[in-house]
C-alpha cells in the first residue's frame, strides 16, 4: 500500500475521531446524573466507535492472548505502553471499569478532557512526587474496594516499536500498599499506530495477558522487575520478526515514582 494511500486513511480516520470527540463529549455530560457503571459504559461508546474506526478506515485489527488470565477480583494492571490505542482501547475491552493514573493537565484538554472528569479517573501533579502517590494510593483504594480495576503504565510515556523504556515502580508500590495483584499485558500496538506518527498502518495487535502477580512477600523492585521480565519477554514473542534484537539488554529501574497513563 502507498503511503499516500496510508495518508490519506489516517486523515478519514483522524477527522472521524476529531468529529466524533466534539460531539460526543457534551453528551456525556447528560449521562453525569447516571449511576457510575452506566454513566461509564455510554461514555465509552466514544472508545469502541474509535477502535472501530481504526479496524473499518486504516486496518487495524486485534486479537487476545491470554484474557482468561484475568482474574474475578481487584487487580492493577501494569502495561506496555507503544501507542495511543491502547489507552483508548482498555477502557471498554476490559471486563471491569478501569481507572487509569494519568497527569491532571490532561483535564485541560476541551471535549476529551471534560469526559474523562466524569470517569472517575486518578489525576495528579507530577510535580509534587510525594504528594502524587499519597493521592494515588488513597484514591486506589477506594477505586479497587469499589469494584474498578486500575491500570498503569511502568513506563511511564509510549516507547518507540523495538524499543524498551525505564519501568518505574509506582505499579508495584501501589500493589505493595494496597496488597493487589498485578496482571502483566504486553501488546504490539506501536507497529500499527506508531508513537508520534501521523500515518496509522494496517495490520494485528496482539494484547497478550500475563497470569496475575501476587505483591506478597515482595519488594517493590522485585515486583516490577517480574513485571518487566515478563512483559520484554512476551513482546519478543507477539511482536514482529526482527523488530526486538535479541541483545537487548533490560535498563536498570527508576526510583519509584507515579506512573502515568
Amino acid at each position: 500500500m502507498s503511503r499516500f494511500i496510508l495518508f490519506l486513511r489516517s486523515l478519514v480516520f483522524v477527522l472521524l475521531m476529531v468529529v466524533a470527540t466534539i460531539i460526543w463529549a457534551p453528551i456525556c455530560f447528560l449521562f453525569a446524573p447516571l449511576p457510575y457503571n452506566q454513566r461509564y459504559f455510554l461514555t465509552s461508546f466514544w472508545n469502541r466507535f474509535v477502535i472501530w474506526a481504526a479496524k473499518v478506515v486504516c486496518g487495524i485489527r486485534y486479537q487476545f492472548k491470554g484474557y482468561d488470565n484475568l482474574p474475578d477480583s481487584p487487580v492493577i494492571l501494569l502495561s506496555k505502553h507503544q501507542s495511543a490505542w491502547e489507552t483508548i482501547f482498555f477502557l471498554y475491552a476490559m471486563p471491569r471499569p478501569l481507572v487509569y493514573v494519568f497527569k491532571k493537565e490532561l483535564l485541560y484538554i476541551p471535549f476529551f478532557g471534560w469526559a474523562i472528569a466524569l470517569m472517575r479517573m486518578i489525576p495528579i501533579d507530577r510535580s509534587k512526587t510525594r504528594d502524587a502517590f499519597a493521592q494515588v494510593v488513597a484514591h486506589g483504594r477506594k477505586r479497587l474496594a469499589g469494584g474498578q480495576w486500575i491500570i498503569m503504565f511502568p513506563e511511564g510515556t509510549r516507547s518507540y516499536v523495538g524499543k524498551q523504556g525505564k519501568y518505574k515502580a509506582g505499579g508495584a508500590r501501589l500493589a505493595i500498599e494496597t496488597n493487589t495483584v498485578v496482571v502483566p499485558i504486553a501488546m504490539n500496538a506501536g507497529e500499527c499506530w506508531p508513537k508520534n506518527s501521523f500515518i496509522k498502518k494496517p495490520g494485528l495487535i496482539t494484547v497478550s495477558i500475563g497470569k496475575p502477580i501476587s505483591p506478597e512477600g515482595k519488594t517493590q523492585q522485585a515486583l516490577i522487575q517480574e513485571v518487566e521480565n515478563w512483559i520484554e519477554s512476551e513482546m519478543r514473542v507477539i511482536s514482529s520478526p526482527g523488530i526486538y534484537s535479541k541483545s537487548s539488554i533490560p535498563n536498570t529501574l527508576e526510583a519509584a515514582s507515579p506512573d502515568s497513563a
